[in-house]
């Protein structure tokens, strides 16, 4: 069972609170579920230059929590260049924080980062349940590493 996690900030219309704790940010909805594994952040709708700004600054809220992330862009149906600009700073923050990221895109999302090809790379996963397994298994082999760690030092 996962747990919601809601995260708001000044450049988020708090009006526009949906019951469900998703919020609207231009055209594009945006919640936040924390799970063990992984904070998974869903974006749907549209991301262009009019919202980029503050959905960076609204996921970039849960890079603090220094769980690995999950951006799951599978819901968006309209994906300008300005999004592009959005992940590279996603990526330059995770980055930063020592987080480990991945991306599930849409048609829209993964035809504009084809476009950037050279320009635009991340890692990248065709679904969140794909995702979680990736994060499941990474956390297997850390595990496995302290073992034979331990059993070398016995």
């Amino acid at each position: 069972m996962s747990q919601l996690m809601t995260v708001t900030t000044a450049a988020m219309n708090l009006m526009s609170r949906q019951p469900n704790a998703t919020f609207d940010c231009g055209g594009a909805q945006i919640r936040g579920h924390y799970r063990h594994l992984a904070t998974v952040v869903t974006i749907r709708g549209t991301i262009d230059a009019a919202n980029a700004d503050p959905i960076r600054e609204y996921t970039r809220r849960f890079i603090l929590m220094k769980n690995p992330l999950i951006l799951d862009l599978s819901g968006v149906n309209s994906f300008a260049e300005e999004g592009i600009s959005f992940l590279r700073f996603l990526d330059q923050d995770c980055r930063a924080a020592e987080l480990e990221w991945i991306l599930v895109a849409s048609h829209a999302v993964t035809e504009q980062l084809h476009a950037h090809d050279n320009e635009a790379r991340f890692a990248m996963t065709p679904s969140v349940r794909d995702a979680l397994h990736h994060f499941a298994d990474v956390i297997a082999e850390r595990r496995q590493q302290v073992l034979r760690l331990i059993r070398k030092t016995a």
